[in-house]
């Protein structure tokens, strides 16, 4: 395939069949582009007001919407639902109706345009708290940092306008001013914490329609977690400094008002999200994830005992988020209490399980979707994410993961797999795994293949989803289905060598006969543990495999990714609901009998929103369940493909067709600036996908090098576009921590044992010195004592001449 044929667009290629290529309906079209503009009037106009509303403006328009619902039966909290909460809700429900138009499109044909920038791949930051940022969440902190400081200079002004409009003796000025900007910080933090719960929302239908997947939007939670906590405990420091400087500090803290608001609950909503903020810190996280897992439950206290501190109309403004989130949790609950068959499962030589688990037909996923996986066996209570390593066109009735053998659980579950292997087959039944499963989730398109050309770059058991992406390439490429990717380049780093055979988990030749005709393949493999390849290396290592009893169940279809339709009712039902139970409950219970306790007011309202989600929303479920079990039950030939499935679990095979595109590489890590500018000689002006998955330090050097890259490319340079694969909660991103850790322990070994080595040599040294000086002391002073000696010598020398000569004269005068 030539240059110029890489160029152009593939989806017209002869490779491709003309019949996957389908234009959408004027009518269609005409119909998203509707939908699309009036969530953008409603959305931009939410915002707007939610940005105003600390300032006089945005209060004065609040008190329109509420002069103006006066006298219905919802009341001042029914004003600022509608103002605050019901515009999340129009758009919920509005996505639903885009995603059903939208249908299930193969992926977005940007290739077809020129090379160009993009805020969402364009990486800004790259180093610092918030890890690596693109440009358009770079854009979305910049405003919420103006929004922040615009809030508090707009409730200061309020603040001491109030010096004015009240007579507030000189010396209780200090503690009004405090009270007044603890209000002011709980009410700021009450508009951050409307954003909090719609990132963590796993199926939610928002971040559908934008196509952030959860794994990205965890890290929104987080950011806006750590400002609206910081927020709420400035509001209570404040309260609490100037009730002691008024000396009623315990009675305050334990006021619990019949009408106005209840300190106590509040003070119990605080500690919660205090308990909750500190363990979510990263080196708490990272050393007790558990603790952290186990104290985030803590919200039910904090959301519930929230409604009971500001009553019912003020938690009116945030009820419309947390709403959309227990219709999110409420949906994977009902999911997760399915128990699901575990097809097969093997232990892989270098310390890596691969669990193969049944799925209906109509629950769709991608190559890059992720699941949440519990077993019974091991634990109730924990669940675990992992990537899927297996393409939706692998099978119609099963994905596949694989697990990295490390922690407890992990091991745990590797030694049950181990057993099962080697009990008889006539007891094979008395050890099982029974798995629940929540998801799958993840992007809402195969964004992996609105690329012509990839880069994959992985760290470890981070190439589990890149295995995924290369098996959906080849399928599509052998089955004629649209696929822009052509050329791939794989980037792998691993510790040693006894992890290069997850690569031969897909076997390429058998998906696709002769790829390397069809599209250019490349994988480089670093070592970096080892200097030069084992001695066992090409040995065929044979994975420890069992398989369990089938049962037929399947994972359940009801999840936030299912079917759009049900997933509409669901949504639309449980909303209507909740109004209709609360225009009930005040028509019949709180109107008849004057009930104005603001307490009690918020927690019926919060028994509402349960109830609404519960019941109406049950309903819906039921029904959903009862039309995928009928569904099921008309699929055919599932014998034969669950055949299929036994084959694919057992699809290991040499790695010959991989030699020809495999480069190894032992005691070297991968050189990003060179890979970059290689790949940039080689491939010219276009764009590519660089995928990382991989550690906090792995995707900061690569974002850092395509910055860098993208900063200073002439004109028919290649564009790099940095996508992020890495799920910072995940067993996978423990491990890569880990394998970062160990490579740092390693390296300080490494350095300690060469200091001590030099430490060594120096002493050694040292010694030597102070025995030579010793020796050249000791040959000083021989030296001296001859010198010495010398002139003894000498000097008797001359005395025995002398006496020789007197001796001599004695004689001669003895003689004469």
């Amino acid at each position: 395939m030539g240059s110029d044929s890489l160029k152009k667009p593939l989806l017209l290629s002869d490779e491709v069949e003309p019949g996957y290529v389908k234009n959408p309906s004027l009518l269609k079209s005409s119909l998203k582009w509707c939908l699309k503009f009036v969530m953008w009037v409603i959305f931009i106009a939410w915002v707007g007001l939610i940005f105003l509303y600390p300032g006089e403006i945005g209060k004065e328009f609040v008190d329109k919407i509420i002069q103006a619902t006066r006298g219905s039966v919802f009341d001042l909290s029914g004003s600022l639902f509608l103002a605050f909460s019901a515009p999340i809700l129009l758009i919920a429900i509005l996505a639903v109706a885009h995603l059903i138009i939208s249908g299930e499109e193969d992926f977005d044909r940007k290739s077809i345009k020129k090379p160009g920038f993009r805020l969402w791949t364009f990486p800004v930051l790259v180093d610092g708290p918030f890890g690596v940022v693109s440009a358009a969440e770079f854009i979305g902190i910049i405003l919420f940092v103006v929004f922040v400081i615009w809030a508090m200079y707009a409730y200061t002004l309020r603040n001491l306008n109030l010096f004015t409009e009240f007579e507030v003796p000189d010396a209780d000025k200090g503690r009004f001013l405090l009270e007044m900007t603890g209000l002011r910080m709980g009410m700021l933090g009450l508009l951050c914490l409307i954003f909090l719960f719609l990132p963590v929302s796993r199926g939610s239908l928002l971040l559908r329609l934008i196509d952030i997947p959860f794994e990205h939007a965890t890290r929104y939670h987080v950011w806006l977690g750590h400002l609206t906590m910081m927020l709420f405990t400035l509001h209570g420091l404040f309260y609490v400094i100037a009730w002691a400087m008024k000396g009623t500090l315990v009675k305050e803290v334990l006021e619990w008002k019949r009408v106005g608001i209840a300190n106590l609950p509040g003070v119990i909503s605080l500690l919660a999200g205090l308990c909750m903020w500190v363990t979510s810190l990263h080196p708490v996280r990272k050393e007790y994830f558990e603790l952290f897992f186990y104290t985030h439950q803590l919200y039910v206290i904090f959301v519930v005992f929230l409604a009971l501190h500001v009553g019912d109309f003020v938690f009116s403004i945030v009820a419309g988020a947390i709403f959309i989130f227990m219709l999110d949790r409420f949906l994977r609950f009902c999911q997760s209490r399915t128990t699901v068959d575990v097809l097969s499962a093997k232990c892989l030589p270098c310390g890596t399980v691969e669990l193969v688990l049944s799925k209906p037909q109509s629950l769709r996923y991608n190559a890059l979707s992720f699941i949440f996986l519990q077993v019974r066996e091991l634990s109730w209570l924990q669940w675990h994410p992992f990537s899927v390593s297996s393409s939706p066109l692998d099978g119609k009735h099963h994905l596949a993961i694989l697990i990295k053998v490390l922690g407890k659980w992990t091991g745990s579950l590797r030694d049950r797999i181990l057993s099962m292997s080697e009990t008889e087959p006539s007891k094979v039944t008395k050890t099982t795994i029974t798995a629940s499963v929540e998801g799958p989730y993840g992007h809402e398109s195969p964004y992996h293949l609105m690329y012509e050309n990839l880069i994959l770059v992985a760290g470890g058991i981070g190439i589990s989803p890149f295995l995924a992406i290369l098996s959906d390439i080849l399928h599509r490429v052998n089955d004629g289905k649209p696929c822009l990717p052509r050329r791939i380049k794989v980037v792998w780093a691993i510790k040693k060598s006894e992890e290069l055979p997850l690569l031969s988990t897909i076997n390429m030749e058998s998906i696709c006969p002769f790829f390397s005709d069809k599209i250019s393949l490349e994988i480089n493999t670093y070592v970096t543990r080892e200097s030069e390849p084992s001695l066992e290396e090409g040995k065929v290592h044979v994975a420890s495999s069992s398989s369990c009893p089938f049962s037929g169940r399947s994972m359940s279809p009801l999840v936030g990714t299912g079917n759009n339709v049900w997933l509409g009712l669901y949504v639309f039902t449980s909303t209507v609901g909740f109004i209709v139970l609360m225009a009930l409950l005040r028509i019949f219970y709180i109107k008849p009998y004057d009930v104005s306790t603001w307490w009690y007011l918020g927690l019926l309202l919060i028994l509402c929103m349960v109830a609404s989600v519960v019941i109406f929303g049950g309903v819906v479920i039921g029904l959903w369940h009862l039309w995928e079990k009928k569904v099921s039950a008309k699929v055919e030939e599932e014998d034969n493909d669950r055949t299929k499935v036994e084959f694919v679990a057992n699809k290991y095979s040499s790695q010959k067709n991989l030699e020809s595109s495999t480069i190894v590489q032992y005691g070297t890590r991968p050189d990003f600036k060179e890979i970059f500018a290689t790949t940039n000689r080689k491939w010219g002006n276009v764009d590519v996908g660089v995928f990382v998955c991989g550690p906090p330090t792995l995707q900061s050097s690569v974002a850092k090098e395509i910055r860098s890259h993208n900063l200073r490319r002439q004109l028919h340079d290649t564009i790099f576009h940095f996508n992020s694969h890495s799920f910072d909660l995940t067993g996978n991103m423990v491990y890569f921590s880990r394998l970062m850790d160990a490579d740092i322990e390693a390296a300080v070994a490494r350095h300690a044992e060469a200091a001590a080595a030099r430490n060594r040599v120096l002493q050694t040294l040292r010694e030597n010195n102070i025995l030579a000086a010793n020796a050249v002391a000791k040959f000083k002073k021989i030296q001296s004592e001859n010198e010495t000696l010398k002139e003894s010598l000498v000097e008797a020398t001359k005395e025995i001449a002398e006496l020789k000569a007197a001796l001599a004269a004695k004689l001669n005068v003895q003689k004469n």
